[in-house]
């Protein structure tokens, strides 16, 4: 079988919940998002994916991502990767949507980009580093990263451009999995809470 990416986008935290964009900043999960971890850690570990054994782990090296990883039961074979860091927001960073539209009318983070922080196309070559190494692994492999680094990657994943993700949503601790349909790159699963309440 042609290896699969399995994404799983970190728990809640503050800035999530109140809808600021979390980049860089270190944000620690809530106590609602660290049940969510153990509950996908608990949804990892039953069948069908059992563990996952084998399957190589990466994680973005920021608190939020690291512990969802940790409370999943994924921490010690967990590799930190800088290339899974979320979107860097640039003077956009702790604003929520509403707050960018009132000085930039119009904006969409997906075309535009930030001030101060990264491009689209920086973020696509990104992602697309992620694609190449997921593919080149003769095994399925599990990152834990963030909502707009992860929703990049699903676009880059069909060979989209990068400004489709802007139609994917990804809820916290979501678990996606990007596959193959046909010998053609595709979304297995998208943003997949079964394992939360309600």
């Amino acid at each position: 079988m042609a290896p699969r990416i399995l994404l799983a986008r970190h728990g809640q935290t503050e800035w999530s919940l109140s809808g600021k964009h979390t980049g860089r900043t270190d944000v620690p999960l809530l106590e609602e998002g660290r049940r969510g971890a153990k509950l996908l850690g608990e949804r990892l570990h039953r069948p069908p994916l059992d563990g996952l054994a084998g399957v190589e782990v990466r994680t973005s090296p920021l608190v939020r991502a690291r512990e969802t990883c940790e409370l999943a039961g994924f921490g010690e074979r967990a590799g930190t990767w800088d290339t899974l860091m979320e979107w860097d927001y640039g003077a956009y960073e702790g604003l929520k949507p509403a707050e960018i539209q009132a000085v930039r009318p119009g904006w969409l983070i997906w075309r535009d980009g930030v001030p101060d922080g990264e491009s689209p196309a920086e973020v696509s070559a990104r992602a697309d580093e992620v694609v190449a190494w997921a593919r080149a692994e003769d095994r399925d492999v599990l990152v834990f990263a963030h909502g707009h680094i992860l929703r990049s990657i699903g676009a880059r994943w069909l060979g989209l451009p990068l400004d489709f993700a802007a139609r994917i949503r990804l809820n916290p601790t979501s678990l996606s999995v990007l596959g193959w349909a046909y010998g053609e790159p595709a979304l297995e699963s998208w943003n997949d809470t079964g394992h939360l309440p309600g």
